[in-house]
């Protein structure tokens, strides 16, 4: 009779599931903590800085992010079917251009050149699906192409040079037309004594949202943005919504071109330069609030309100404008740790 022996090692206790104190924790912390930096930054910024909490400077500073905040809900339409859009900057300005050369050269009304803006910005979102969606090139390198292509264009529409009333123009004829007092009023106007670009800025995130969370449409660009393939086996018409998502993003570009034109008052040709990071940037800072992990447009406009609440805190106290930079890219950083790393963990 033989007698066996286990010569196995012994098995490994199962991890210890952690706490649920600390899961309910982690899972707060996710969910509601990028909200609370917002809310912390303002008390803080208020508390410490009487100027901060007057109603001109909060209102001022809503006016200050409403293009960025505008540009940002295109980006978060691409982002909704998994693209991004890096041409709402140099869209924005193409507006800016387009808006000076019809009323300032061609003696326009406002009406003529906010419907010229506009398509401009359609037709720039068209050639962006064009090459997205026929000649299959990925998106952001397709918008990348795109937006130099629109910085170097609009410089030929104006031959290089600012367009504002009264300049010479190269035939050596003084342009005949200005920005009409109904045009400057999209920025520099108010309704109740909030400013128009406020309004508007306030009006685009509720349609946003709308079609994104509330209708069919919305909830096929996040299944597109999920998995695409499974979108088109289930009979789902990918490359039509796709340039759908960027035909709206290069719209609200442009109408984020028509209240930088308002604000200036003229054909700047660096007019819209900076506006691209401000917009990438708050339309992923949008993805870590509420825990969701995703495009969404409350999240971008949440993300533009924090990134003016910082700008104008800092601006207030008299940090340099770099050291701004340096801050939003921090809150950048963290945005991205919260959705990314964070939200990870959780679901792992």
């Amino acid at each position: 009779m033989t007698t066996t022996q286990s010569t196995g090692t012994p098995a490994k206790a199962a991890p210890r599931p952690a706490p649920r104190t600390a899961v309910r924790a982690q899972n707060a912390v996710i969910k509601y903590g990028f909200i609370f930096v917002t809310v912390a930054l303002f008390l803080y910024f208020a508390l410490s800085e009487g100027t901060f909490r007057e109603s001109a400077t909060l209102l001022d500073t809503l006016r200050y992010v409403s293009v960025a905040a505008i540009l940002g809900l295109g980006v978060t339409l691409t982002m909704a079917v998994g693209g991004m859009d890096m041409s709402v900057g140099a869209v924005a300005g193409l507006g800016v251009s387009v808006a000076a050369q019809t009323m300032v050269v061609h003696n326009q009304v406002g009406a003529v050149a906010i419907i010229a803006v506009l398509a401009a910005g359609a037709l720039a979102g068209l050639l962006n699906a064009l090459l997205i969606v026929v000649l299959r090139i990925p998106d952001m390198l397709a918008t990348l192409g795109v937006m130099f292509v629109i910085q170097g264009g609009k410089l030929i529409l104006v031959d290089g040079q600012s367009v504002t009333p009264g300049m010479t123009m190269s035939d050596g004829t003084t342009a005949p037309g200005k920005f009409t007092a109904g045009f400057l009023r999209i920025d520099r106007g108010t309704v109740l004594g909030i400013p128009v670009s406020v309004l508007i800025f306030g009006a685009l995130t509720v349609a946003a949202w709308i079609f994104l969370a509330r209708t069919r449409w919305g909830r096929v660009l996040y299944a597109i943005g999920a998995n695409a393939e499974a979108s088109r086996l289930a009979g789902i018409r990918v490359g039509a919504y796709r340039a759908l998502a960027y035909v709206i993003s290069g719209v609200l570009a442009s109408v984020g071109g028509l209240i930088l034109a308002s604000r200036i008052g003229q054909g700047d040709v660096s007019a819209g330069t900076s506006q691209l990071l401000e917009a990438v940037a708050v339309a992923l800072v949008g993805t870590s609030v509420l825990g969701r992990g995703r495009p969404n447009v409350w999240g971008t406009a949440l993300g533009a309100v924090l990134i003016g609440i910082i700008t104008t805190g800092l601006t207030i106290k008299g940090l340099p404008y770099y050291t701004q930079d340096v801050v939003e890219g921090a809150v950048l950083i963290l945005a991205l740790v919260f959705s990314f790393t964070l939200s990870k963990r959780r679901t792992a």
